[in-house]
Formats: structure tokens, sequence, C-alpha cells
């Protein structure tokens, strides 16, 4: 056993943890893992048992058996951590079983097993303060950051959130969530529905990302064919449509054949012009105002984005010149 087995410890499991697979939109590994990792440290300490095979359920063999976002929130409250990490608890994550294989390989070079019960346990504890910090980084990652030229128009602004949030492939995201806040902020006495992104309008039968009354609004930003058989399906119900796209794709989805039959019958139009033009109107187009406008607009944005996502990298940081 090495003289510092704390250390020993953390280099072993730092190098398990940075062969994760990152994840593409995030940035980081995938939440499930850390998550059924904490979750394994966690039963170690009462039970050092090394076997992958014990900690699978029954039914699915590339699940963990207990995963679950209220156990996690139950590990993290132990360190303080009270922001929440998961809402699915990353059982859905198929490559979980197969990361949580290798950790235990680790620890098993570690030989945790030489030492006392207490001393294990304090090495355990600390390769989950390892993942904790690693959570903390997650929540305090740099929010979105767009710059306000007040002698530019709202169109221009909404456009550079659009492309700001593109860059960390989360255009889709914001475009949902920014629609969502003007429609709120526009009508302030309707409830406006506010579902996480990653939940599909089939799991809540909903007919598109929000409806008002008779008219339904679909919010995409890579037009394709599946949004354009929804558009179809609302029609043939009877509803109103609005399609909404970020400018750069407003051709395109004006020109997809599927289209033409619907001439008409749907609207559509950009994402920018949609949300820019209604802060103008609020704001009886006058600068003054506008930037207040905007700046309410963001401001529901975060409330929204903070109530439906763990992801806090969504929030748009309101710019200084806003405030003053």
């Amino acid at each position: 056993m090495k003289a510092n087995v704390n250390d020993w410890a953390l280099r072993i499991y730092s190098s398990w943890f940075d062969q994760l697979k990152v994840h593409k939109v995030s940035g980081g590994p995938a939440r499930g893992s850390i998550a059924a990792a904490l979750l394994i440290l966690d039963k170690l300490q009462t039970d050092f048992n090394l076997d992958l095979d014990s900690y699978k359920t029954k039914k699915g063999q590339s699940q963990i058996a207990g995963l679950s976002a209220s156990a996690i929130a139950g590990v993290l409250r132990k360190y303080g951590e009270k922001r929440p990490f998961l809402k699915e608890g990353g059982r859905t994550n198929r490559g979980v079983a197969g990361d949580m294989g290798r950790m235990l390989k680790a620890i098993a070079e570690m030989k945790l097993d030489e030492l006392t019960e207490s001393k294990r346990n304090l090495v355990l504890q600390q390769l989950q303060l390892f993942l904790i910090q690693k959570i903390n980084a997650f929540h305090n990652r740099q929010v979105l950051k767009v710059p306000y030229n007040p002698y530019l128009s709202t169109w221009e602004f909404i456009h550079g959130i659009l492309k700001k949030a593109g860059e960390s492939g989360k255009e889709g995201q914001v475009a949902q969530y920014l629609v969502g806040a003007k429609l709120q902020l526009r009508y302030p006495d309707i409830s406006i529905e506010n579902y996480s992104y990653s939940t599909a309008d089939e799991q809540l039968k909903r007919k598109g990302d929000f409806q008002i009354n008779d008219t339904i609004f679909h919010i995409t930003v890579s037009p394709m064919q599946a949004v354009y058989d929804k558009c179809r399906s609302n029609v043939d119900e009877g509803f109103r449509v609005y399609l909404l796209v970020p400018d750069r794709a407003l051709q395109y989805a004006r020109s997809n054949p599927d289209m033409y039959s619907l001439s008409g019958k749907v609207f559509i139009g950009s994402i920018e012009s949609f949300v820019g033009q209604n802060v103008e109107e609020l704001s009886i187009f006058s600068r003054s105002k506008i930037v207040s406008g905007l700046r309410e607009l963001l401001e529901i944005y975060n409330q929204r984005v903070a109530a439906a996502e763990t992801d806090k990298s969504l929030l748009i940081t309101i710019p200084p010149n806003m405030t003053q």
C-alpha cells in the first residue's frame, strides 16, 4: 500500500474519470455515470463488494439498481450540495454499467481491502468528494453571455442569443425557452406550459411545443420531416399552426414541398422576428422601454429554464447595460 493512500487512490480514480465518454452537448461526462458512481461509492461504505453484477437490476442488466434522482439527491445532501443534478437519474444511459465496471476495477487496483473499514471509508468519501467537485463545476459553468447594443434592433439581439447558443449545441433548447418566455411576457394571465426540452411531445400527449387556445406552436432550429408531419396533423384536426425557425432556416422551411399543400394554413416565421417584434410592440417602440422589455424577457426566460432544466448553462446573463 502506498504511503499516501488518498493521493494514490485519487490518481487512479482521476484516470478512470478522464476516460469517461464526453457528452457532445454538455461537454462533460454523462451525468448518469457520475450519479451511478456516487451511488456505488455510497454502497461500498457499508458493503465493500467490487462485483458489478451485484449492482445491476435484475430486469435490465445495463441498469444500476437503486439509481434515481431522489437517491442521488440524498448522497449530494451529505456534502452540502442541494442543487438538483439529475431528473431521470441516468437510468436510460446504456453506457453506465460499462463505466461502473471500469470504476470498480480501478477501485480494486487501489487495494482498499487492505485497510481497516474506517480508513477505507475515508478514501471512498474522498472519491465521492472528487465527483462532488465535478458536479459543482457543472453547476457553475459559465452561462450564456451576449452583449446588448441599444442602437441595434431587438431582432439582432435575439439573433445573437441563438448564434451564441449554437456554438455550444444548445440553440434548440434556447429557442424553445425564448418563445415560451415571449408568450408568457405577452400573455401574463395565461398559463404557458413549461417542460424540459428533452421531454417528447408524445410523452405528454402534446400537439406541439406550446398551445394557446386553438393555436399550436412548433419551434425547431432544424426543420425536418417530423415537424412537417406534425403541422399537417394539427391542420387536419382543425388547429391553427405556427412553425417558428431561426432566420437562417426560414427560406428552407418555406420551400419544403410539404408546405405547398398547406399554403396559407401554417404560419412560418423566424424566431428572431416573433420574439423581437413582440418586445418592440409591448414597449410602444420606445428605446428606453425596449431595454426594460428585453430585460423582463430574459428574467422570465431564466425563471423558466431554472424551473425545468438541471443544465444551468442554458441561463442567460442579463447584460450590465440593461440593468443600469
